[in-house]
């Protein structure tokens, strides 16, 4: 899985959230997931028809349950 919540809009035919660990840092810098390099810590699964749930800016529940 690869996911980045900072594509450019230009590059997709969707609407699109921002990540809002990206918005209250001002940055680009967090992706979701990146494949087989990273999961952000505030990555909460993903929901039917690829809803991407983030749980930031509190802490992931699931954490430590796999």
């Amino acid at each position: 899985m690869d996911i980045d919540l900072a594509t450019p809009a230009a590059n997709i035919q969707w609407q699109q959230d921002k990540c809002p660990w990206n918005e209250a840092e001002e940055t680009d810098e967090h992706s979701c997931a990146v494949k087989n390099v990273s999961i952000c810590p505030y990555f909460c699964g993903i929901e039917y028809l690829d809803n991407v749930l983030c749980c930031y800016p509190n802490e992931n529940p699931l954490q430590g349950t796999e």
